[in-house]
């Protein structure tokens, strides 16, 4: 499976952004897929994360009520739409497709990320 994650840029604070990740190659129809994010300096964390069938998400606490997760199967494309950004919304955003554990994913694959940058 390759993951193309594309839609970053600068962005001042309040503003919106929406990622897309597109996925090509062996995709599967039992994959979740989901966001994790890589701020300067600090590790790799889940943002978001949607189920195959689209009817289960999942966030990371701080962008709940800003960031929402949603996917086009048709389209083999995965968005996330941005809200109300912050600066420490900050970081590489990395597209990933694997499963579902609790409220997070494991992640079988990985796309290159895409750099958001939310100014003050």
């Amino acid at each position: 499976v390759q993951l193309q994650a594309y839609g970053g840029g600068p962005v001042q604070a309040g503003g919106y952004l929406r990622l897309s990740c597109a996925a090509s190659g062996r995709t599967s129809n039992t994959y979740a897929t989901g966001w994790f994010r890589q701020a300067p300096g600090k590790e790799r964390e889940f943002t978001a994360a949607i189920s195959w069938s689209g009817g289960s998400t999942y966030y990371k606490d701080s962008v709940k009520g800003r960031f929402t997760i949603s996917r086009d199967n048709a389209k083999n494309t995965v968005y996330l739409q941005m809200r109300s950004l912050k600066p420490e919304d900050t970081a590489v955003y990395y597209c990933t497709a694997g499963y579902i554990v609790g409220d997070s994913m494991e992640s079988d694959y990985w796309g290159l990320g895409t750099l958001v940058t939310v100014s003050s």
